[in-house]
């Protein structure tokens, strides 16, 4: 079974309420369930979290060192300013898809830089919730391609 670790940023816990013309409607409940009966059908076993916090993205980064195949990771606003972020990343050297619901490169100048790019796999963006899936789909892919 593949396994693959979903990590969610700082302020995907107000999907739903937050700028929905940006994000879409869907909650991160919604999304998380839908990331779980995809990865039911694929039978892919995931890990799914949620922080605000640059140190606790870390420490989910790094427990998913020896546990996963890959990872997804939504970094939100740290997309832009995490290098701690990037380097764990690095670290771990899971392959990794960068996930954003909106398309960061149509967004504010400020929002046009990646600076955990550099370090994974792809980029997943502009579909709404279905950046996760499509996400999903990656990785597992990526993932059997290594494995023959």
């Amino acid at each position: 079974m593949i396994r693959i670790a979903v990590i969610h940023g700082p302020n995907l816990n107000l999907l739903g309420i937050r700028e929905p013309e940006l994000y879409g409607g869907d909650d991160l409940d919604t999304i998380n369930r839908r990331l779980q009966q995809l990865a039911s059908e694929e039978q892919i076993e995931l890990r799914i979290t949620q922080s605000n916090s640059e140190g606790a993205i870390l420490d989910a980064i790094h427990a998913a060192f020896g546990w996963a195949d890959a990872l997804i990771i939504n970094p939100a606003a740290y997309t832009h300013t995490s290098i701690a972020i990037r380097d764990a990343i690095a670290a771990v050297r899971l392959p990794t898809v960068e996930a954003h619901l909106s398309n960061i490169y149509a967004r504010e100048p400020f929002r046009r830089r990646s600076v955990i790019a550099p370090v994974v796999i792809g980029q997943v963006s502009g579909f709404g919730s279905e950046s996760y899936l499509l996400a999903l789909r990656a990785a597992k892919s990526v993932v059997e391609r290594a494995r023959r």
